[in-house]
């Protein structure tokens, strides 16, 4: 039809509508590859665990998904985008999961007598505790992946992969590991799923609090990677982080009493209440002293503050609500100059007591040198360069940088910044440390980055 319209081009210009009608198509096309993407950046867990429930495994889920996604390009391209984006993609899922099942259930039947089955063949019983204790699709597959025969850093990795769609790069910037070993942990962690014979049920509710640690620890670096994305042109990630912040409502609601899960969604809720400030219109990256408090989420700060006093009391904190208390000492300061870093210092020293981590020193280090001065912190920040899983980590020569640059050291701040600059994969973060090391000039004085 297109070569009978061009055709017609010498009878009166229909060539030309010709043209116009292969550009709308591509235009068309570009639409419905941005919808796609769209959907797949909103919808994937969503979608996931849904199909999930059906499929009863994991790599069957994902692949009925990944068809439905690539269907959806056909689809959509013929019928149009559905006004329910992820429902069209979770009917297709679905019915492509049923499809292989009754497709393995058939063969099974007419094979019987020269296959014995497995007692992996027939379902494992519906759970309706289970059901009433995770109303949430999303939540259910969060402590689905989060098996206690599996490693901690496995559940973790395996969950933000799977489930939150966060990619095999960005989880492995979040572990400090290089991307290759991450892959290799993440497919361990899947083989071990099916080989173990791992059954694939939601959990019981007496076997969540055993799962609840590397759930809350999902959650906390869901929101991490879209607060501060570790790689593309933006600084932030607010659809990783408003799923973060989803999750932990969610997870509220269901442990209302538990105070860790009252520290995360604190520490998230602190922290997202800032995110309009974080950069200015052109995109560069604002310093927690340079941000316009008056633009934070008040309600939000409010609701944090709540949040932390209910989950510093009842004995010793957990990590989730020192880091909560922390967030919330620099949301409530009513200036920068304010900030009461004393306060701040002690919370990381006991944070570092329950929770000794490179990152956590570094942070802490922060706030040795708005307390003791620059000189104490840059001796805490050279010992830090001695720990392996620092090595590949951006903020550290980026706050050793800022530090020498404070103790008119400007050469050996312009090197250090030279450093943070090749480490860095965030483009924003890389503009702002670029433009501090053109700042590097004798007399030239700064203030430390926070890696917040």
């Amino acid at each position: 039809m297109t070569g009978a319209r061009g055709g017609s081009g010498a009878r009166g210009g229909s060539g030309a509508r010709g043209g116009s009608g292969a550009r709308s198509e591509t235009a068309n096309q570009q639409a419905v590859r941005q919808a796609v993407a769209d959907a797949h950046r909103r919808e994937w867990a969503t979608v996931l665990a849904a199909t999930v429930r059906v499929a009863r495994d994991l790599d069957l889920a994902q692949d009925c998904v990944q068809d439905a996604y690539a269907a959806a390009l056909d689809a959509w391209a013929r019928d149009g985008v559905p006004a329910r984006p992820g429902a069209w993609l979770t009917t297709a899922a679905r019915h492509n999961a049923l499809d292989i099942l009754r497709r393995a259930s058939t063969l099974r039947s007419k094979l019987h007598l020269l296959v014995e089955p497995t007692p992996t063949d027939a379902d494992p019983p519906a759970d309706p505790a289970a059901d009433r204790a995770l109303p949430d699709d999303r939540l259910r597959l969060v402590f689905l992946c989060c098996h206690p025969a599996l490693a901690t850093e496995a559940q973790v990795a395996l969950t933000l992969r799977l489930v939150c769609g966060v990619t095999t790069p960005d989880i492995a910037a979040a572990f400090l590991v290089s991307e290759a070993t991450m892959a290799a942990r993440i497919t361990r962690a899947k083989k071990k799923i099916t080989s173990a014979g791992i059954p694939f049920r939601i959990p019981a509710p007496d076997a969540l609090p055993e799962r609840l640690d590397a759930a809350l620890t999902t959650i906390h670096l869901l929101f991490t990677t879209g607060h501060t994305a570790p790689t593309g042109p933006a600084l932030t990630r607010n659809d990783f982080a408003d799923r973060a912040l989803d999750l932990a409502r969610l997870l509220r609601d269901l442990m209302p009493a538990e105070r860790e899960v009252q520290g995360l969604l604190a520490l998230l809720l602190a922290n997202h209440a800032r995110r309009a400030t974080r950069t200015n219109p052109e995109g560069r990256l604002l310093l927690l002293e340079e941000q316009d408090r008056s633009a934070w989420d008040s309600d939000a700060i409010a609701e944090a503050h709540d949040l932390v006093h209910g989950a510093l009391r009842g004995g010793s904190p957990g990590r989730f609500a020192l880091q909560a208390a922390i967030a919330a000492l620099h949301a409530t300061a009513p200036t920068y100059s304010d900030t009461d870093w004393a306060q701040i210092l002690v919370l990381y020293d006991e944070l570092s007591h329950i929770w000794p981590s490179p990152v956590v020193a570094l942070n802490r280090a922060v706030a040795v040198a708005m307390v003791r001065g620059p000189e104490a912190a840059l001796a805490e920040i050279e010992a830090l360069q001695h720990e392996p899983r620092l090595a590949a980590y951006h903020y550290l020569p980026a706050v050793k940088a800022d530090l020498l640059r404070r103790l008119g050291r400007n050469a050996d701040a312009a090197a250090a910044y030279e450093r943070a600059i090749t480490l860095a994969d965030n483009d924003a973060e890389r503009a702002f440390l670029a433009s501090r090391l053109a700042e590097t000039d004798p007399g030239q004085t700064g203030r430390a980055i926070r890696p917040d």
